[in-house]
């Protein structure tokens, strides 16, 4: 597909196809079914209701497209739309006139009685979380709808997902939610302690017996869990892997957490339970390192606990990746340079999200407040480098870079070969088929020259964008340091 206008701004960084090891973005695509098709879908059923996801900002604009095809070939279906965006921003979609109504908080408790309310004629301003068009065109905004106890609503029917479409590996996948909401107040999250929407966890065997029904029922041989508090109740993570070991320990499935752990959380008992229990990884929230920037982002220094949760994973034969973020507001590039060199001298893989303005956070007002924001919400994806502050673009895209060209490095160690020595570029040819020995002779070149450089599947090697202070500030780091593979 043709970049949308909106994310002009990206096409000097992604212009070219990058066949390199070390490549970012090239194409900007559809996945899923054609709005066309959803419509479709949508009448074949006779659907009264029609729900949509809006889920997350950046593609707010894809839902709103999927709910005016499905009312241009399905007029008698009332739509609804829900999901993070929908509860942040319900105006947004209300101006759609394709959507009907918009569902505030958590959708268990409000879609099945705006059903009801639909089919019998009830009062709208009953449903909790509604909102809608009153006959005046002025709107009607209901309160988040809040679930007191998760244990009393069913699970998800994953049973009408088709997990053919939800892979990874070639082996059938599925996410599980073990709770809602987060006790910390770290800026630029937006279901924290001060959010609309209160920390509970589900109870252990509610969560394990999903588990088991993915697994079991859908073929789901990788779960990832979508919680960076996983293990903040110690207690109540135990009883879970525990549970999950006695059903699954051995059988080859293997958990994830990759929204990140919060390093404190995790201790010697609890990284063992999860090795038995099939986590092969321990995905780690770093965040940043420096004290001025982890003040700003309301988030502890847990550096020590990092370093005890790698050596954890080491002991139990689990790989680690370590997630930090660059680019946010009042965010300097110099210090983001510095975590990268943290990264690189430890057993861990460098996660680096560039950062996003998530409606509802402390950091998403910043950004209003100082016109930060972009006209349109499909700017605001991480790939679309979003705002430009105390971290140019340029720059966020660099340090993307330069965690590819770091994870590289690292790959190079784990298959035992020798880092290349720095060399000069010479005219021979390079096969792009080979990524393995192309990206070792870009990565001698960038060594010596500080270019970070692509190939394109025809083997034409040109120059990517990139800021030449942190590059040479990096190369200058890694000499500093002893570096480390992700393995060893």
């Amino acid at each position: 597909l043709p970049l949308p206008p909106e994310l002009s701004h990206v096409q000097a960084f992604y212009d070219k196809p990058d066949a390199a090891p070390f490549a970012l973005f090239h194409r900007f695509r559809h996945f899923g079914y054609s709005f066309e098709h959803i419509a479709r879908r949508a009448r074949e059923a006779a659907a009264p209701l029609v729900g949509i996801s809006a889920l997350c900002t950046p593609y707010a604009e894809e839902a709103l497209a999927a709910a005016a095809a499905i009312k241009t070939l399905h007029p008698a279906g009332r739509i609804v739309m829900g999901g993070h965006h929908a509860t942040l921003l319900p105006e947004s979609l209300l101006a759609a006139p394709a959507v009907d109504f918009v569902l505030r908080g958590e959708g268990e408790v409000s879609l099945p009685l705006l059903a009801h309310c639909l089919r019998t004629g009830g009062e709208l301003r009953a449903v909790p979380g509604i909102c809608f068009r009153r006959p005046d065109g002025t709107l009607f905004i209901g309160k988040p709808a809040v679930m007191e106890r998760l244990e009393e609503f069913p699970p998800p029917a994953l049973d009408l997902l088709d997990l053919a479409y939800y892979r990874r590996g070639g082996r059938g996948s599925a996410v599980v939610a073990a709770g809602r909401g987060c006790p910390f107040t770290c800026s630029y999250c937006s279901v924290g302690r001060d959010s609309w929407i209160p920390y509970r966890l589900r109870p252990a065997a509610a969560v394990a017996a999903e588990v088991e029904t993915a697994v079991t029922r859908q073929a789901a041989a990788f779960i990832d869990f979508e919680d960076e508090n996983l293990a903040l109740d110690r207690a109540w993570f135990l009883d879970l892997l525990r549970r999950i070991e006695a059903r699954f320990g051995g059988r080859g499935i293997e958990l994830r957490a990759m929204n990140g752990l919060f390093p404190p959380t995790l201790d010697e008992e609890i990284v063992a339970a999860m090795a038995r229990s099939g986590f092969k990884a321990l995905n780690l929230a770093l965040v940043a390192t420096h004290p001025e920037q982890l003040e700003r982002f309301k988030r502890r220094d847990v550096r020590a606990a990092f370093d005890r949760a790698l050596s954890l994973a080491e002991a139990n034969g689990m790989s680690a990746v370590g997630y930090v973020i660059v680019g946010a507001p009042f965010q300097e590039p110099d210090p983001s340079v510095a975590d990268l060199l943290f990264l690189a001298a430890r057993r861990v893989l460098a996660g680096v999200s560039v950062f996003y303005p998530a409606p509802g956070s402390r950091d998403y007002e910043t950004c209003r407040e100082l016109g930060l924001l972009p006209r349109r919400f499909g700017a605001m994806r991480a790939s679309a480098l979003p705002i430009e502050h105390t971290t140019r673009r340029i720059e966020s895209v660099t340090l993307l870079r330069l965690g590819r060209i770091l994870n590289f490095m690292k790959q190079l160690i784990d298959r035992g070969l020798a880092l290349p020595a720095p060399t000069p570029e010479d005219n021979s040819p390079l096969d792009p088929a080979d990524r393995l020995a192309t990206g070792r002779r870009l990565l001698a070149r960038f060594l010596a020259d500080g270019r970070i450089r692509g190939i394109t599947p025809d083997g034409d090697v040109y120059d990517h964008l990139a800021s030449p202070d942190l590059v040479r500030k990096f190369i200058d780091g890694l000499g500093k340091i002893t570096l480390r593979g992700a393995l060893r």
